[in-house]
């Protein structure tokens, strides 16, 4: 792991900014997992991918779909890494196993900011990853949705 953003949503909620910032991952050519906190959340957001917006395509299965080694996003709860993802979307609360052997060259963990429990998470995670030699980014929304870098 070489590089951690977090994405303080204040002013959209995560199905609004999920799809545009996976589908900007998707067109460097590299392979995404998203993890997901909760697994019926997988459907949900599964879904999504493909709905968000009619001339968007973004590849993407979960376990039901199968094929997880083919797959250029995978979706799932778990910790695993079948699709030998690159990046690392973590959403709804989903944690990183800093134990972890999967090599993730860079993660997003996209946080709800008005919700205090995914705020004091995001804390903690950062806490965590000061005492290793990891690149950490913070970015908000302004008031146009726009992200930008603090700090």
């Amino acid at each position: 792991m070489k590089r951690v953003d977090f994405y303080h949503l204040q002013k959209q909620t995560l199905e609004d900014v999920l799809p545009k910032l996976v589908e900007k991952a998707y067109a460097t050519g590299k392979r995404i997992k998203i993890k997901i906190g909760n697994e019926a959340r997988v459907d949900f957001i599964n879904s999504l991918l493909w709905t968000y917006n009619e001339e968007a395509f973004i590849p993407h299965g979960n376990k039901k779909d199968g094929f997880a080694k083919e797959q250029p996003v995978w979706l799932s709860t778990e910790d695993d890494n079948p699709n030998q993802a690159e990046m690392l979307f973590l959403v709804d609360g989903a944690k990183f196993n800093l134990n972890n052997e999967n090599n993730f060259s860079r993660i997003f963990n996209i946080f709800d900011g008005n919700i205090e429990e995914s705020l004091q998470q995001a804390r903690a995670f950062w806490k965590e990853l000061s005492a290793l030699e990891i690149e950490k980014n913070y970015f908000q929304q302004d008031d146009n949705g726009k992200w930008n870098k603090k700090g």
